[in-house]
């Protein structure tokens, strides 16, 4: 069975048809995983300020749409990440009046980016970091990734009343517990239920959250080929923590 089968709903695809709501789910998508890394990558590459890198990135995003560049990505031939950070130094090596963006824009407004809510933790990690802008787009990239599927798993699990499942899931694998991780027994103590709750219940969760990471990245590219190398890096790659 193929992992990316022709019906997979997909960004670059919703982006292509045109329809309204679905042109409007896919953006949102895009700009959830990817608007952190543009911004870091205009920091670190560009040498932009914080107010800078804010803007371009907005604008970044409404150059894509206006132009049609993502109808122009073709994933046989590369990565989407790579492809959005080959058109980002096109983008900014060509910088354009405001006017003018406005202009060519349209009219087209983008989905908002609340920089101020986590722009003083992407500035500390900022001026710790020492890789290349490269390396931190890409690390911003699955960590931005993980994290809207983490935020999907969250909305449904509370639908569903599975707050203890989302509970124990933070506290063994997203490390915001202090300290050492309590054991199951504890765990089982602490929220009134059995020790073989805790292993089921924490079973499912890990479950759930390989699976929405999956669907994440299946939007977010365009072919099976694509799509399982994206899978082997972010295997591979270590997103630290999500919150």
């Amino acid at each position: 069975m193929p992992l990316f089968p022709s019906t997979q709903w997909s960004v670059l695809a919703a982006i292509r048809a045109g329809d309204a709501s679905e042109k409007a789910r896919a953006l949102e998508t895009l700009s959830a995983v990817y608007w952190r890394p543009v911004y870091l990558y205009l920091r670190t590459r560009w040498e932009r300020s914080p107010e800078e890198a804010a803007d371009l990135t907005q604008e970044f995003f409404v150059e894509l749409l206006a132009r049609g560049l993502l109808e122009k990505y073709e994933g046989e031939k590369g990565r989407l990440r790579t492809y959005l950070r080959v058109c980002i130094d096109g983008f900014v090596a060509n910088e354009i009046r405001a006017a003018e963006r406005q202009k060519r824009g349209g009219g087209l407004t983008f989905l908002p980016i609340h920089l101020d809510a986590c722009q003083e933790e992407m500035e500390t990690s900022l001026s710790s970091r020492r890789e290349t802008p490269e390396d931190a787009f890409e690390k911003e990239w699955a960590r931005s990734l993980i994290g809207v599927a983490l935020k999907r798993m969250k909305s449904d699990f509370e639908e569903k009343g599975r707050s203890i499942h989302l509970s124990l899931f933070e506290i063994c694998d997203l490390g915001t517990a202090s300290g050492e991780t309590p054991s199951y027994a504890e765990l089982a103590e602490r929220f009134g239920i059995r020790t073989s709750d805790v292993t089921n219940w924490l079973a499912l969760a890990r479950r759930e959250f390989r699976r929405n990471v999956i669907e994440v990245l299946r939007e977010l590219t365009g072919s099976e080929r694509e799509f399982r190398q994206e899978l082997r890096a972010l295997s591979g790659r270590e997103a630290g923590r999500v919150s």
